[in-house]
């Protein structure tokens, strides 16, 4: 194989080698082929693989798809079945890129067609597609995994010549790259010739993607070229902070010290809205999303066209506001990831982060939504909620400006991925083990599997593994005919096929319940009209009664019951409604930031673009107590009330500070500290007690540096795992993905309860009789990778080795009142409750800052 090459593409006006009739488009026009295009063009013809690496407004679709575009242009016939394959990460995506290249398609005049196959697409339609696909398909991963398990998978991508993977940073780095990998090592057996392209443009470790797009050899490994355009426009980031006197009459002034939903911030958020023609307002989570609607809503005296856009919306809802945002009548809109990507949706002058944005790849992400034009800078305004994210924003900030990425992808596959991708092998045709492992270590996230864990998931697929092997129901493959000696597998029976299909993908979505809104003074009952608004998670309506009242797209509503898998809701008004919170709903902090965080805590130069407030609250940390230096973990112990707290500041993310204060309650407790609790935030920890934690440290019954060894997780680990319900909810959705526990049935659908009813079973069964089963080791991986981020607690631990600073104070510290702020404050809802927040905020504030 040639050895890769990488291409820094310059400008240039050549269009050697491109068809005059594309070159006579680019004219009418008015644009010069840029020379990535004419780059990833030449590839083609070599027919390399590549990855191209370009700034929003740079046509990397464009490039993407012009060396099919003109291959297709001089074919002397039309060859049957599939030409080129696009995978996007999103459906809405796919249709927006299918809109976009349907243009230069028809002004070129080429016969070449175009379709979308996603999980709206008629059936009907897909039936069609499989016996006369297009030229060209836009798709998701789920779709190609399922169009890979059919029979007829061969002859509809044998013809194959391209497949371009669309933000494949965003693919790569999660179980649906895991998915999608093992379905181009497939691609790769069906259609040989396959050439490759990834488009991205934010990639902080190029050779990661580089090789997740190449079958990967048993020796060695094997890269794509990769194109590097240059960059764009520096982009325009300013930080949002109002200044103020810093009294508690003049609460909108201040920067809080503590909290989430910058509603001190959203009088000058909606100004700038005022000031622009189009703007998004991106949020981190969807019940941030409801929260800052509602209240900009309330701030709307221009009646300005404003529109709400999350994951959890009916899809008919979020389709009228992507189309008015294409259409230009909207104002802004306020979204969650669900616009992270890149669709062009017109013209979007400004772009406003709400919170800080956890990281400087996701925060590039977001700005280049705003002016799709490359030589143009993007316009960003980020909003901190409170002064500890007045750092991040302006850590985010100066990487923002530098191109720094921090979006790294370096995982192994997930198991219960390779579980599901076996059986849809055994869908397509009967498969020989030896021949499919093969194909498997093709896989870059695979390439390490070893053969025993490998035989291990065929056997969990045919049988459920030792522990459920009497079962037939688990028992989904079977030899394909024994009798002639054919021992490759195929599925049981039809109905595991079947099954197959119906659950294919790794998206599973926490319990949800659908939300229909009825009229008022009608009784709930099953089967009654109205309007669906979209889907709350199951155990929040647990929470409700009839007459309770929440905020939900965009609305104040007023519970009135369950029917059936419905909850029946009306239109109230006033009251103090409760905001729904989602599973899983929060960005960890990157490794990247939180480092930018720590340095510009330890040197006074890193200040000079800090608000005078800032700087002030951390002169007051310094006269207190101390502000660590880089490399250092500060340990405040000081008493309040009747309990003794040890404060602690990581800087490693809620994930990471969750698990140590798990980790460290359970040491404390076995050291005599009586811990009573703790809270973790983004920054710091805090663990209360019943006896004086630095007392006990300075006198050397609870020395730091066992209480904070690497140890912990070890024994500690494993013996808190085995008494937390965190493994069963991890095991559920492992089990769903491996396919053991199916969410949909012909005609029917498992409700949450039924799902977590099932897992919970085999769970309990699997832990007694065969805790080293593979679908215990998968849930083991995930839970320490996802919820725990043990591999970042580890690093910590490492890196703060003989650097822990231990200060005994006499009360809290100006860094402390934050996190504890934050205990009890999930439970806090209403106006009525901020203003209580705002009095214990000043209490704490006065505590920590008064001189004697």
């Amino acid at each position: 194989m040639p050895k890769p090459t990488s291409r820094k593409a310059v400008p240039s006006t050549e269009t050697n080698g491109l068809p005059a009739r594309f070159g006579d488009w680019f004219s009418a026009r008015g644009w010069s082929p840029r020379a990535h295009q004419l780059a990833l063009l030449d590839l083609a013809r070599a027919g390399r693989s590549a990855l191209l690496i370009a700034p929003t407004g740079a046509g990397k679709t464009l490039a993407g798809f012009l060396p099919s575009l003109v291959e297709l242009s001089e074919r002397a016939e039309r060859k049957p079945g599939l030409h080129t394959l696009y995978i996007s990460p999103l459906k809405a995506l796919a249709v927006d890129v299918k809109r976009n290249l349907e243009t230069p398609i028809a002004e070129i005049g080429l016969d070449i067609s175009v379709e979308t196959r996603t999980g709206d697409t008629p059936t009907n339609r897909r039936q069609r597609q499989r016996r006369e696909p297009p030229d060209i398909l836009m798709t998701t991963p789920e779709q190609l995994a399922l169009l890979l398990s059919y029979p007829d998978a061969g002859a509809f991508f044998g013809n194959l010549s391209c497949v371009v993977l669309d933000e494949l940073h965003a693919l790569a780095n999660s179980k649906r790259g895991d998915l999608l990998a093992l379905g181009l090592a497939r691609l790769g057996i069906l259609a040989p010739k396959l050439r490759r392209v990834g488009l991205s443009a934010t990639v902080a470790e190029p050779d990661e993607l580089r090789r997740y797009l190449m079958p990967q050899p048993v020796d060695g490994e094997a890269l794509s070229e990769v194109v590097v355009a240059p960059p764009g426009a520096r982009p325009e980031i300013g930080v949002l902070v109002p200044e103020g006197p810093e009294t508690k009459d003049d609460g909108e002034a201040r920067i809080p010290w503590s909290g989430h939903s910058a509603r001190h911030a959203l009088p000058f958020v909606y100004d700038a809205i005022r000031r622009n023609r189009m703007t998004l307002v991106f949020v981190n989570t969807r019940s941030q999303a409801e929260f800052v609607f509602q209240s900009l809503w309330h701030l709307n005296e221009d009646s300005l066209a404003i529109a709400l856009h999350h994951g959890s919306l009916a899809a008919e809802q979020r389709r009228k506001v992507e189309a008015a945002m294409a259409a230009g009548t909207l104002r802004a809109v306020v979204c969650t990831s669900t616009l992270d990507l890149g669709i062009d949706w017109g013209e979007v002058d400004l772009v406003i982060c709400i919170g800080a944005p956890k990281g400087a790849s996701r925060l590039a992400q977001r700005i280049g939504r705003a002016n799709h034009r490359l030589d143009e800078p993007s316009r960003a305004l980020l909003v901190p909620a409170n002064r500890f994210e007045v750092l991040e924003c302006e850590a985010a900030r100066a990487a923002a400006i530098e191109g720094a990425q921090d979006a790294r992808i370096g995982r192994d596959g997930a198991l219960d991925v390779l579980a599901q991708h076996v059986l849809g092998r055994a869908c397509s045709e009967p498969f020989a083990p030896d021949a499919l492992f093969d194909e498997v270590r093709a896989a870059a996230p695979y390439r390490h599997l070893d053969r025993v864990t490998f035989d291990r998931v065929v056997d969990f697929v045919a049988t459920g593994g030792y522990a459920l092997k009497s079962y037939d129901r688990y028992a989904r493959l079977r030899a394909n005919s024994p009798m002639t000696g054919d021992m490759r597998l195929r599925p049981s029976s039809p109905k595991v096929v079947q099954q197959y299909r119906m659950n294919v993908g790794t998206i599973v979505e926490a319990p949800m319940i659908r939300i229909r809104l009825i009229g008022k003074g009608r009784r709930p009952r099953g089967g009654m009209g109205g309007r669906m608004l979209g889907e709350i998670e199951e155990y929040f309506i647990d929470q409700l009664a009839p007459g309770d009242t929440f905020i939900f797209a965009g609305h104040i509503l007023r519970f009135e019951g369950l029917a059936e898998t419905e909850a029946l809701v009306t239109h109230a008004e006033g009251g103090e409604p409760m905001i729904p919170s989602y599973y899983g709903g929060k960005f960890p902090l990157s490794t990247y930031l939180a480092e930018r965080v720590r340095r510009m805590l330890a040197h006074h130069e890193e200040w000079t673009f800090l608000p005078a407030q800032v700087k002030e609250w951390l002169r007051l940390q310094e006269w207190r107590s101390v502000l660590p230096r880089e490399g250092e973990l500060l340990v405040e112990c000081f008493p309040r009330g009747d309990r003794y707290y040890l404060v602690c500041y990581p800087f490693e993310g809620r994930l990471a500070h969750q698990t140590l204060g798990m980790l460290l309650t359970r040491r404390l407790d076995r050291m005599g500290a009586r811990p009573l609790g703790f809270v973790a935030s983004e920054y710091s920890l805090a663990i209360w007690g019943l006896r004086d934690m630095g007392l006990m440290a300075e006198r050397g019954s609870l020395p730091l540096s066992e209480l904070f060894g690497e140890d912990m997780l070890g024994d500690d680990l494993e013996a808190w795992l085995a008494e937390s319900n965190l493994l069963k909810r991890t095991f559920r959705d492992c089990a769903v993905i491996a396919g053991l526990i199916e969410r949909r049935y012909p005609g029917q659908e498992k409700t949450g309860r039924q799902v977590t009813f099932s897992s919970d079973l085999i769970y309990n069964v699997l832990r007694e009789h065969e805790p080293d089963h593979i679908l215990l080791r998968a849930t083991y991986a995930d839970a320490a990778t996802g919820l725990l981020d043990v591999a970042r607690v580890g690093d910590m631990l490492r890196r703060i080795r003989g650097h822990i600073v231990l200060k005994r104070l006499d009360r809290v510290s100006p860094l402390a009142v934050p996190v504890l702020l934050d205990i009890g404050k999930e439970q806090v809802h209403g106006e009525a409750n901020e203003a209580l927040l705002h009095e214990a905020a000043d209490e704490l504030i006065e505590e920590a800052t008064r001189l004697v």
